[in-house]
This record gives structure tokens, sequence and C-alpha cells, in this order.
């Protein structure tokens, strides 16, 4: 078959059979036409709001930060990340617009703050009681994986490339690096993001 001509997949449901329940969360536009949207099967028929409202009663007490001076890329994919492990909130250090591409729309979902540098985002974290954990292949850094990390902190990563400003550097708590065994120095940002908020959830939330 030609890729044309494959059969295409139906995410989602379809409009609800029978009376339709009544309940607040439920949207009930969804209800008539049915979802289509990239939610887990839990979420189905609700509104986007009542979405909202369930992660915010149970979100982790992990943040995610990245630097963005040079509108990196991979910020969609790490705010989608954060969205899969119901990160506190995402962070964005630096230029206030970010390509959202990457994101799905999960960004809807998701709670975003901006600050317009490093000491500003320093300044929040030390009032939050949070700790700063730098992820980056930086000289002291231990691997993430033989060093737990603190269960309220905020994880801050640098861009695709630079990586992390001596600035972010310097104000962090503690420095974790992904272990590698290949030729490159580095993997993709997003990719080093998802690890890390991985590992957070394997060592704090096991079950």
């Amino acid at each position: 078959m030609e890729p044309a001509d494959e059969p295409q997949l139906e995410v989602g449901v379809g409009p609800w059979a029978g009376e339709h329940p009544v309940d607040d969360r439920l949207d009930p536009e969804l209800l008539e036409h049915g979802d289509r949207r990239n939610v887990v099967d839990g979420y189905r028929y609700w509104r986007m709001d009542a979405i909202v409202a369930d992660l915010e009663s149970r979100r982790h007490p992990f943040h995610v930060a990245i630097e963005n001076w040079q509108h990196d890329l991979n910020i969609g994919s790490i705010v989608r990340t954060a969205n899969a492990f119901t990160a506190s909130a995402v962070h964005i250090v630096g230029k206030r617009r970010w390509n959202r591409r990457g994101a799905m729309v999960t960004d809807r979902y998701q709670r975003i703050e901006h600050h317009e540098s490093v000491d500003a985002l320093v300044v929040w974290a030390r009032d939050a009681g949070l700790r700063i954990v730098a992820v980056d292949n930086t000289a002291g850094s231990v691997p993430v994986d033989a060093a737990p990390l603190p269960e309220r902190c905020v994880l801050l990563f640098g861009q695709e490339g630079p990586g992390l400003t001596d600035a972010a550097i310097a104000v962090a708590d503690a420095h974790v690096a992904i272990r590698q065994f290949g030729s490159t120095r580095s993997i993709n940002a997003a990719a080093a993001a998802a690890i890390v908020m991985h590992e957070w959830v394997r060592v704090h939330r096991p079950r």
C-alpha cells in the first residue's frame, strides 16, 4: 500500500452512546460530537478546565526550568514531558516567547511561569523553599541515578548546544548529569529532561 492509502487510526472516542451522564466535569459538546483530543482515557469528555483542576490537585513537588536565550526549539517537548509527569510548573528563564509546536497543546494543561533572569528564578526558588538542581555534564556533576534528587526541587536545564550558562551553574545547589557511553558529548536537551524527570519519579513515586 502507498502511505496515502494506509488506513488512518482514529484517536479518542466518538459521541457518547445513550443518555448523557450528569457530571459538571463533562463537556456537552464533546459528549455530543466525540472527544478526539490527546488525553488519557480517564479524562475523556472532560472540560479542559476540569482536567486542569484535577491535575493541580495532584501535581508533584518538582519544577522544571529552562534557560531560553536563543528560542530553543526543545522547550515545547520539555513542556509536554513535564505535563506527562505532572510537574508543579515549567519556568521559562530569559526570553518570554518560546516555540509551542513541540508541546502538542499540553501547554493548555501545564502551569507555565516566566522569569526575566536566573537571579529572578533563584529569588523565587529560595522563597518557595526549593533546591535548584543544575542538569548538565559539567565538571563536578554527579550521575543523576547515583545521587537521589531532592523531592522539592527545580530541575534546571540549559539550551541545546551551549547548555547551562555560567550564571545558572553558579547558583545551583546540586549538579547532576546523565551517564553516556558513546562518542557524542551530549544528548538532546528534551531527551535529557525526560530522563531526569523520570528519575525523579522513579525515586519519589515508585508506585
